[in-house]
C-alpha cells in the first residue's frame, strides 16, 4: 500500500505539523509507504480547487498512489458535494480514503455510510459559521457601522483597474 497524505489548515498563523507527525505515525505502524505529503496553508477547506489538493487529485489520476490519507474530514473538505466528488473520484480510480481520527476507512460499507453522514455535519458546521458572520454584519450595520474596505486599503491598485475605485467614489 502506497499513501498520499493530505494535511491542511485554514490560516497561515497555523501549522499543519500535528496532522503530519500522526498521519506518519500512522503509516509507520501500519507499514504503509508514503508517496507525498500535501500541504495547503492558509487555504479555507470551503475552496474547491486548492494548490495541493489539485495536485494530489492530479497524481490520483495518474495512480501514483492507492490510499489517501487524513486526519480529520474536515482537511479535506467542509462542502458536501465537494466531498462527496473527491469520495467518488477516489471510487473510481480504486483509491481508498482513510480518516485517522475517526477510524474511518471508505472501502467498507460502514465507512461509506459514516462519511456521507460526517460530511453533512461538515457542511451544516460551515453553513452556521456563514450565518453567524452574517448576523454579526447585520448588527453591526444596523448600528450604524461602515461596512466593506476601507478607502485606501491595499488592494487599491487592483480596484482602480477593475473600475471599483471609480464607481463607489462617484467620480
Amino acid at each position: 500500500m502506497k499513501a498520499g497524505i493530505y494535511v491542511r489548515v485554514s490560516t497561515t498563523d497555523q501549522t499543519t505539523l500535528n496532522q503530519e507527525i500522526e498521519l506518519l505515525d500512522y503509516c509507520s505502524r501500519n507499514n504503509i509507504e508514503v508517496y507525498k505529503v500535501y500541504k495547503d496553508e492558509g487555504v479555507s477547506g470551503s475552496k474547491t480547487s486548492r494548490p495541493q489538493l489539485d495536485l494530489m487529485l492530479q497524481d490520483i489520476r495518474l495512480k501514483n498512489f492507492d490510499t489517501l490519507m487524513v486526519w480529520k474530514l474536515d482537511r479535506l473538505g467542509r462542502s458536501l458535494q465537494h466531498l462527496l466528488q473527491i469520495l467518488e473520484e477516489l471510487k473510481n480510480k480504486k483509491v481508498k480514503l482513510i480518516v485517522t481520527s475517526m477510524g474511518m476507512d471508505t472501502e467498507t460499507a460502514q465507512g461509506k455510510f459514516f462519511f456521507s453522514i460526517i460530511g453533512s455535519f461538515a457542511e451544516l458546521e460551515r453553513e452556521m459559521i456563514r450565518e453567524r458572520i452574517l448576523l454579526g454584519l447585520a448588527r453591526r450595520k444596523k448600528q450604524g457601522h461602515k461596512l466593506g474596505r476601507q478607502f485606501g486599503s491595499k488592494d487599491k491598485k487592483i480596484r482602480k483597474k477593475s473600475g471599483y475605485l471609480l464607481r463607489w467614489s462617484g467620480k
